[in-house]
């Protein structure tokens, strides 16, 4: 058992002898283990140089190209599902188009507001009711259409003017009451309606490019 420790430092003494006096010496001419080492090392130092000068752009590349082929294949994956619900997104495409121009249809031109304030005039009268004030407002543009508003007042009996409101919500075009105030009239069994119709008409191209317009002027942090 004691001579195993002195046969492995006898093994290295041995080992170590051969990387003595190896200055001057031509490297074909060196024992097995300093040329052996003398190989591992150049081959380590070109792997690395190789490193440096090549491989690591192209390792710095390749990651990038896999980097960008996920993001292809989530937008592929992304582009296919839409392909597959095409069909069903252009019925969808096709209802909502039908519901704007029908929604479009019941907002009036600029030429036809006349009309239709004529029309919400006739709906009072054609109830027996007795027009206080009837007051158009100034207008109020949004970003595709117009809005507005008119101050009424009417008196008349209770089921009279709930008739007139009804009247109203059926016109061809869109008109809202707002703001109901209804109260007693000094006339015997006649009541006052104080309210804000509102009517919409939509905007033509030259008006909506000017609301656009004044909106980017006005914006915070426009010049």
């Amino acid at each position: 058992m004691s001579m195993k420790p002195s046969i492995l430092s006898l093994d290295l003494q041995q080992l170590g002898r051969q990387f003595d006096n190896l200055q001057g010496r031509h490297p074909g001419l060196w024992p097995a283990l300093p040329r052996a080492t003398l190989l591992v090392g150049v081959f380590l130092g070109v792997l690395l140089l190789a490193f440096l000068l090549q491989w690591g752009g192209q390792l710095e590349e390749l990651s990038s190209l896999e980097s960008r082929e996920k993001t292809l294949k989530r937008d592929y994956a992304d582009k296919l599902i839409s392909a597959i619900n095409v069909e069903t997104l252009r019925k969808q495409k096709s209802v909502v188009s039908t519901h704007v121009a029908q929604l479009q249809r019941q907002l009036p031109s600029k030429a036809e507001m006349d009309a239709l304030l004529s029309d919400i005039n006739q709906a009072g009268h054609a109830r027996g009711l007795q027009f206080e004030l009837f007051k158009p407002g100034n207008m109020v543009l949004r970003d595709f259409y117009a809005e507005l508003p008119i101050t009424i007042r009417l008196v008349g009996p209770y089921h009279d003017l709930g008739g007139f409101a009804s009247d109203v919500s059926n016109l061809a075009r869109i008109v809202t009451l707002n703001n109901l105030i209804l109260q007693t009239s000094d006339k015997p069994g006649q009541l006052t309606l104080d309210a804000t119709a509102k009517t919409f008409r939509y905007l033509d191209l030259e008006e909506v490019e000017r609301t656009r317009k004044a909106q980017a002027k006005s914006a915070p942090g426009a010049k």
